[in-house]
């Protein structure tokens, strides 16, 4: 039994077969996915598709959509998340972060956004789930600040002693399709070496694609089934059997988010 922790399942490259895209998954031995909301339009979308399919979501403003975004949209976030606590399906604030990619909003447009999406996981006693691009530093500053019950800092990709920050303030580390990559030594190292009981699975379906889904230039949809293949990787790197490493990656899943044990950890 797999859990991705971390799946655009709403996204709109699943509308034409995302019944199809779900079933392929569950043959896959994926029973669970955390779906996270990325702006305040997609709220309700999150939610119904969690619903739909009997998984779990996240309600959260991504940092790349801090620039459209209102002080009315922090106040929905927090109105929702508030009731929300009452639905099982429910399990954290996310995706929220920073990002300082050259494209990206700026740092002045992001970082109260981020701050005040921590202060709301905070109040509710929520785990967040966290995008990490070039900006781990940061984001630590604020949770040194900020105090949040925990969570998973998502497609890590930073430094040992960025990865020590996250695991010292109670998170997990989210890893995917990157650690399939031959040329990702360092995420390569870090699923291999990591203590066992301080990584999670994740897809980032669509994105973020497994090394087999890119060839000749071209990049294929990722999809939640891709969640097995990649798993076999990583335990391959570990050198540790499948069985382990689901048994240990689940029982992290639901530390980070233990929200999820009210769903069973497996979808209804």
């Amino acid at each position: 039994m797999w859990i991705d922790t971390h799946c655009h399942l709403d996204a709109q490259e699943f509308d034409a077969d995302r019944d199809q895209v779900v079933a392929r998954a569950a043959a896959a031995g994926i029973h669970m996915m955390v779906v996270p909301a990325v702006d305040a339009t997609g709220f309700e979308r999150v939610r119904a598709c969690a619903h739909r399919y009997g998984y779990a979501y996240a309600l959260g403003i991504h940092p790349l959509a801090s620039a459209r975004t209102k002080s009315s949209d922090l106040e929905l976030l927090r109105g929702l998340a508030t009731s929300a606590c009452a639905d099982p399906h429910f399990v954290a604030i996310g995706e929220i972060g920073l990002d300082f990619s050259p494209s990206a909003p700026t740092a002045e447009d992001q970082e109260p956004i981020y701050r005040e999406q921590l202060e709301i996981a905070r109040q509710l006693n929520l785990p967040v789930i966290l995008h990490v691009r070039r900006s781990a530093d940061r984001l630590l500053y604020y949770l040194r600040r900020v105090r949040v019950s925990g969570g998973i800092a998502h497609a890590f990709n930073g430094s040992t002693v960025q990865a020590q920050g996250f695991l010292d303030l109670g998170l997990q580390l989210g890893f995917g399709g990157s650690a399939t990559y031959e040329g990702s030594r360092r995420i390569r190292r870090f699923v291999a070496e990591l203590p066992a009981g301080s990584i999670v699975l994740e897809t980032d379906a669509p994105d973020i694609p497994p090394q087999w889904l890119r060839s000749n230039g071209s990049v294929a949809r990722n999809e939640p089934c891709e969640l097995a293949p990649v798993a076999a990787v990583i335990a391959s790197l570990r050198g540790i059997s499948l069985a382990e490493l689901a048994a240990v990656t689940g029982k992290n899943a639901i530390s980070a988010l233990p929200r999820l044990a009210r769903l069973g950890g497996v979808a209804n």
